[in-house]
């Protein structure tokens, strides 16, 4: 059974301080925390903010060059949960056909806010999320990833410019 979600918003975990987005059943009561990348996080907040960059980073250079082709996502589902990693499926619809792809759900739930499509999560991801341990995937401890950790948490939102978050 699929569950219609909205995104709650976006935490940080204490723990590992890893982006947490929360996603919501709109029917319902469940919350599932899907632990993200940093710049995954970035992408997501900036469109629940109405952010807009001068520049389109790279959830906004995909949907423009989906608009272009004239390709329209229908949905997105978090579809699967395994070895704590969350599994999602965009699906679209291209040329008067359907097809359905892989993507990591941060990626899939950036491209769904911004095509203004419904998210969806299947009942066994919520079963499944209630009993994950360890550490989330989604940590970068390479030198790189501390670097975009150390630069993103000493953003203000003075460096957007005039859009502010």
């Amino acid at each position: 059974m699929l569950h219609e979600v909205k995104v709650s918003g976006i935490t940080i975990d204490p723990a590992s301080n890893a982006p947490i987005v929360i996603l919501k059943t709109i029917n319902g009561d469940h919350a599932l925390p899907i632990w993200i990348g940093i710049l995954e996080a970035t992408a997501i907040a900036t469109e629940l903010e109405n952010v807009h960059l001068s520049r389109p980073m790279t959830h906004d250079l995909f949907k423009n060059f989906m608009d272009t082709l004239k390709i329209e996502i229908s949905k997105v589902e978090v579809c699967d949960l395994k070895d704590n990693t969350f599994y999602a499926q965009i699906y679209f619809s291209f040329d008067k056909e359907s097809y359905n792809i892989d993507a990591r759900p941060s990626d899939a739930i950036a491209l769904a806010l911004r095509a203004r499509c419904p998210i969806f999560v299947e009942d066994n991801v919520l079963r499944k999320s209630r009993d994950l341990d360890g550490e989330p995937e989604a940590w970068d401890k390479s030198e790189e990833g501390k670097k975009w950790k150390e630069y993103l948490e000493k953003l203000s939102p003075d460096d957007f410019g005039k859009y502010k978050m």
